[in-house]
């Protein structure tokens, strides 16, 4: 299925729409209204509002026999506080929020395969479209599940795209296991006794103790994981003091750990208690630790992962699609959907543009007809219908 000119046009429009006026997490209002608008415009046979606070559900029911699956397909909604630097026409139109990770152009495209489905029905079986709120670290998958999401619309296998800078326009990536990394973050407040810098063995210096807990903590990656398993621990917040001439009693440290299996994860977070702990112990301080576990790793199922790619192929073509992408180590709560049910994730290529979550990115408009193409032709095509699982 190749989208003719008037949906390109029409996809294009909304993308920049989006654009323009960005909401973040779960205050998704404009935006959820919009797609509501828009699905209702294409004769949806139900649509469904306020899933998981904001979310939007559509469902498709093809005009063909006999039926198969029903699956759900989702884009999410959400965008970033981030101030635009872009210039472009359309740029955002509300100050330090943008559309910095493209989830402009995952509605559009799934909005574009919705019209195109309900105007032929020419497929078997039920698609659901899902338009999800709070990707960008609010759990919103989560708490779209929490709501009944699948057991409601009876969805029995989930799929999902995010476009990739750096790869080019026309390409698709994916592989049959792990795809993105679980994010977790941890806070550590190293408690010493403060005083006056001119006198310093008065005190417990949590500078000092903050510095060898760090220079140990990243021991962990370096000796206490299998190397071929990848970790990043990463310290990103140092926070102590206001003063030239005063030892603080406190210093507040934050940051991430991200992980490709449960079993790490879990080493992780024991490790980072452990040296926090006797780390300050040694210098005489205490430390208290929040850690605070995230997004799950994103793990394609590989029965769907093997769907979705031959859909894949079927519109760019064998050499455009890689099918064992190594995994990267951002996070996606996608995840929680695919704990809960069969699925796969995709990369579709942005061309080479800024970086995600970059105050110059944009989604690449290019891209829309090839993601369009990507969702008609997994429901309308072959694979899907007759794969035996």
């Amino acid at each position: 299925m190749t989208p003719d000119k008037d949906l390109i046009a029409a996809a294009t429009a909304w993308r920049r729409d989006f654009h323009r006026y960005p909401e973040l997490l779960f205050d998704v209002d404009r935006t959820a209204a919009r797609v509501a608008d828009l699905l209702r415009s294409f004769g949806c046979d139900q649509i469904a509002t306020c899933i998981g606070r904001s979310g939007v559900v559509a469902v498709i029911r093809g005009g063909t026999a006999p039926a198969s699956r029903t699956i759900g397909i989702r884009a999410d909604m959400d965008a970033l506080p981030i101030l635009e630097t872009t210039g472009l026409p359309y740029a955002s139109a509300t100050k330090e929020r943008m559309h910095a990770c493209g989830h402009d152009g995952h509605m559009a495209i799934l909005l574009g395969a919705v019209k195109h489905l309900a105007s032929t029905r020419a497929f078997s079986g039920t698609v659901v479209a899902i338009f999800q709120p709070a990707e960008e670290g609010g759990c919103g998958a989560k708490v779209m599940l929490e709501d009944g999401l699948f057991e409601r619309f009876g969805i029995e296998e989930v799929y999902a795209l995010h476009n990739m800078p750096g790869m080019d326009v026309g390409t698709f990536a994916l592989s049959s296991g792990v795809m993105l990394a679980a994010s977790d973050r941890f806070d550590i407040k190293i408690l010493g006794k403060g005083g006056h810098a001119a006198r310093p063995h008065e005190t417990i210096d949590p500078i000092s103790v903050a510095n060898h807990v760090i220079s140990a903590l990243q021991t962990i990656v370096s000796r206490s994981v299998d190397p071929i398993d990848p970790v990043v621990l990463s310290v990103t917040s140092i926070h102590a003091g206001d003063a030239y001439n005063v030892i603080p009693s406190a210093v507040v440290l934050k940051g991430t750990a991200r992980t490709l299996s449960e079993t790490n994860r879990d080493k992780i977070e024991n490790r980072v208690q452990a040296i926090a702990t006797s780390v300050a112990k040694v210098f005489g301080a205490e430390a208290e630790i929040e850690y605070r576990r995230g997004y799950p790793p994103t793990v394609n199922h590989p029965v769907q992962a093997r769907i979705l790619g031959d859909a894949a192929v079927r519109v760019a073509g064998d050499a455009g699609v890689e099918r064992d992408n190594a995994p990267i180590m951002a996070a996606e709560d996608f995840s929680y959907m695919l704990n809960a049910r069969p699925g796969a994730f995709i990369f579709i290529g942005n061309g080479m543009t800024a970086s995600l979550h970059h105050p110059e990115y944009d989604f690449n408009d290019n891209a829309l007809p090839i993601g369009i193409a990507l969702w008609v032709d997994l429901v309308t095509g072959g694979t899907f219908n007759n794969v035996d699982v």
